[in-house]
């Protein structure tokens, strides 16, 4: 009688959930479960999980038959001034917030098994990275592609759900997945919000409850300029005004961006139309928030 996929691979248990952090591991295991004709959807996360990857976690485990989610800080999006240092692992606490949905296995590699010595090959996709969040962190989209590539070779999902709160992020990887030939259907899915219409985030465990109230505005900000856009404003420039006083009466000074482009290219226009995204980047005391919707 054969071994089952999971009976061999080397994986550790923890809180009931397998883990696995070796890539050949995970490529032999998934390889296996493509065999059997089982649909693998993956979920790639940096851990300190939160309601919004449970949501797509969950979606995850409907489209697909075999669910994967990864857990890897990736340390090549983060700036040389940025909180890759200080981002939360808690491999135990992430486990335990899975545990119900069903996961079949968790992938959670060390970074050397990642970044092995003399790694040099990145990818990038080059117009889509430009604006927006691409402007103030440069060479995040490299990082993020490079990682999102290495994770598609190791896991070889079928399905991949991403949140559209990252949107220049998903646009991103979907470009990369059609222009590289891929055959990994990516999705995105709606931020998901707190009850005050602030959007889940792991950097809002750094707020101060001060910071935490402010922050706020960033959600309402959108929110008036799609208001303005469907009482018939539509003038790009004037929506953004409207947007900056909120953002000003909540003192919200440092604003990376707030723009209004087209929601599939992300390219910059002066007239707004139905479908166009309105993104938001501004730093609440020493945290970096984005956010955005589609009017």
């Amino acid at each position: 009688m054969g071994l089952s996929p999971l009976q061999s691979i080397h994986m550790t248990e923890k809180n009931s959930i397998k883990v696995v952090d070796k890539i050949k591991d995970m490529q032999t295991l998934s390889s296996n479960i493509r065999k059997e004709g089982r649909i693998i959807s993956f979920v790639p996360t940096m851990g300190a999980l939160h309601e919004g990857h449970l949501s797509l976690i969950r979606k995850a485990k409907e489209k697909g038959e075999f669910l994967v989610v990864s857990i890897f800080v990736n340390p090549t999006q983060f700036g040389p001034n940025e909180d890759y240092k200080k981002y939360t692992r808690d491999l135990e606490s992430d486990l335990r917030k899975i545990k119900e949905i069903g996961v079949d296995v968790v992938f959670s590699p060390d970074i050397n098994e990642i970044y092995p010595d003399g790694f040099e090959t990145y990818v990038e996709v080059q117009e889509l990275q430009k604006p927006l969040c691409g402007q103030f962190r440069p060479g995040h989209f490299k990082g993020v592609g490079t990682i999102v590539l290495k994770l598609f070779n190791i896991v070889k999902p079928d399905i991949a759900i991403f949140g559209e709160k990252d949107y220049q992020q998903l646009k991103i990887i979907q470009k990369m997945a059609r222009d590289l030939h891929l055959e990994i259907e990516v999705i995105g899915l709606p931020i998901i919000r707190e009850d005050d219409g602030l959007a889940l985030s792991s950097r809002n465990a750094y707020l101060s409850k001060k910071e935490r109230e402010q922050a706020r505005a960033l959600s309402e900000a959108l929110g008036e300029i799609r208001m303005r856009f469907n009482q018939g404003q539509n003038d790009i420039s004037d929506l953004i005004h409207e947007g900056r006083e909120v953002l000003n009466k909540s003192l919200i000074y440092d604003i990376d961006y707030l723009e209004i482009r087209n929601g599939n290219t992300l390219e910059g226009k002066e007239k707004a139309k139905s479908g166009d995204l309105v993104a938001i980047a501004a730093k609440i005391g020493h945290t970096r928030l984005i956010d955005n919707i589609k009017l």
